[in-house]
């Protein structure tokens, strides 16, 4: 998970097939990048935390939030493309 968490971002640029560069397109993709930030702040403060019960449970839904938002972003762009007819 580790390696795939700093890999996925080398995979970014070749995955993006969104028909508009800017997010300012994209309401949806502007609330999930916003949701993308919390997570990351939430992961870098529970990787702080001592190796306790509250904490690794915390951890691993943080993680799948993390990898979930780069299965559904390219998604979300796709039907917003279909909706504005690109």
């Amino acid at each position: 998970a580790l390696v795939m968490s700093i890999a996925i971002l080398f995979f970014l640029p070749i995955l993006h097939t969104s028909k508009s560069q800017g997010l300012q397109f994209y309401p949806m993709n502007q609330i999930l990048f916003w949701y993308m930030f919390i997570i990351v702040i939430l992961l870098t403060w529970i990787g702080a935390r001592p190796v306790e019960d509250p904490y690794i449970l915390t951890g691993q839904i943080l993680t799948v939030l993390y990898f979930l938002y780069y299965i559904i972003n390219p998604i979300v762009s796709k039907i917003w493309d279909k909706t504005l007819n690109y």
